[in-house]
């Protein structure tokens, strides 16, 4: 393949998508750029600007701009991060939210009308072209440069936790599928009935492949909020996934008004535990039980949601 080739196919879908006018083309006053950022901070209660900037690869200066634009149009607010005073945790407002709502909705709109002139049969074909182009470039880039994605669950995903988490612990620690049952009634439960503005769910996305998860549900305690089914895939360990998943959540609970958090984890789960910690957990009880064939110490840990978190740092 020659490089005039890849020039002539990113001129092409340059203009399908309208990415040289996407204000007009998606009648919004927002450029591509601006409307990527918005998108982030819709998909994460709370970003620290730092992250943002390595995540989309933008300049600092062009950044700082664009979020003092975004403030001046009341979409967002910035302050410091609870975890580093240094770093500034942007958050996105009401009409923020709503600005990002709308982007998000026009978005699916174009690229329906864009889908509605693709036969039936060609669109199967369509998208696997696009996974291949995808996954071909994103294997010839350094781990370096891979940055997962944190978004809403979409169709399949609640059933891709059920089964990871029921294939990971098998293969990990050798779990029975009592542990992937009890995984299924957990999602079943969410699915079924939950407060979009007080229980979500983040997917982890990593070259467009899921690759971990976390829930925030309410607890039977009053003002309580309880953390579950964090899950990070081997491929993408040891980066800090973990602890941004779990701080994620930490996130949304403040912002949804919860006194404290809440988990139930077991002893064995080492990575986990000290992701808890940092994030400021502290562990209250613990009961040795035998369950999902092992016989393991069942340990419940708690976050005051009025506390900062104590540190911020990789998973190891």
């Amino acid at each position: 393949m020659s490089v005039h080739e890849i020039r002539a196919f990113n001129r092409f879908y340059t203009n399908v998508i309208g990415a040289l006018d996407y204000g007009k083309h998606l009648y919004t006053p927002y450029t591509l750029t601006e409307s990527r950022v918005l998108y982030e901070l819709a998909h994460s209660p709370r970003t620290d600007a730092a992250d943002l900037r390595a995540q989309l690869s933008l300049d600092a200066g062009y950044l700082s701009r664009l979020l003092g634009k975004f403030e001046r149009d009341e979409l967002v607010e910035r302050a410091p991060s609870e975890v580093d005073p240094r770093r500034q945790r942007i958050t996105l407002t009401t009409r923020g939210r709503e600005a990002a709502a709308l982007l998000d909705e026009r978005s699916r709109r174009a690229v329906g009308a864009l889908l509605d002139g693709v036969p039936e049969p060609e669109r199967e074909r369509l998208a696997e072209a696009m996974r291949t182009v995808r996954e071909v470039l994103a294997e010839a880039r350094p781990d370096s440069d891979r940055e997962p994605v944190l978004r809403e669950p979409g169709p399949g995903d609640l059933g891709w936790i059920v089964q990871r988490h029921g294939a990971l612990y098998a293969a990990e620690y050798g779990w029975n599928t009592e542990f992937e049952g009890l995984v299924a009634r957990i999602v079943a439960d969410f699915a079924q009935d939950h407060d979009p503005s007080r229980e979500r769910v983040w997917i982890a996305e990593l070259d467009g492949r899921p690759v971990g998860s976390v829930m925030c549900v309410r607890d039977d305690a009053p003002a309580t909020a309880r953390l579950r089914l964090l899950l990070v895939e081997p491929e993408a360990r040891g980066h800090g996934l973990g602890d941004r998943l779990v701080r994620t959540a930490v996130d949304f609970a403040r912002q949804a008004g919860y006194r404290d958090m809440v988990l139930w984890t077991n002893d064995v789960l080492d990575s986990a535990r000290r992701i808890y910690e940092r994030t400021g957990f502290t562990l209250v009880a613990e009961k040795p039980h035998r369950s999902y064939g092992a016989q393991l110490v069942g340990q419940d840990w708690r976050l005051p949601l009025h506390s900062p978190p104590l540190q911020e740092g990789p998973t190891p």
